[in-house]
């Protein structure tokens, strides 16, 4: 198995949505920008938010399988994938990566 590196590219914030949509909430994502993960043998590295694992899961277990080329060639290195969590008030993209 490989390893997955799991790097935080880019967290955005859609004010306009937050204030037409959201409920007031007290605890937001923790995650920064330029924040990385190693996955050791596919598994969720620890510290890594559940919700964003849940989105990129399937990805980083084939890429530490040894599989790449997602999508036919949609990525420059085919070792590799940019994947954003699932919140659409604030999403983080993310690169996973193999390392190994």
């Amino acid at each position: 198995m490989k390893r997955v590196r799991i790097t935080a590219i880019r967290k955005v914030q859609y004010a306009d949505l937050m204030a037409k949509y959201e409920n007031p909430i007290e605890h937001t994502c923790d995650v920064r920008e330029g924040q990385s993960w190693i996955s050791e043998n596919g598994q969720c590295p620890e510290g890594l938010c559940p919700e964003a694992w849940k989105t990129m899961r399937e990805f980083v277990e084939a890429l530490a399988r040894g599989e790449g080329n997602f999508f036919d060639g949609w990525m420059k290195n085919p070792y590799s994938a940019m994947i954003s969590c699932n919140d659409g008030f604030r999403p983080v993209s993310f690169l996973v990566e193999t390392l190994d």
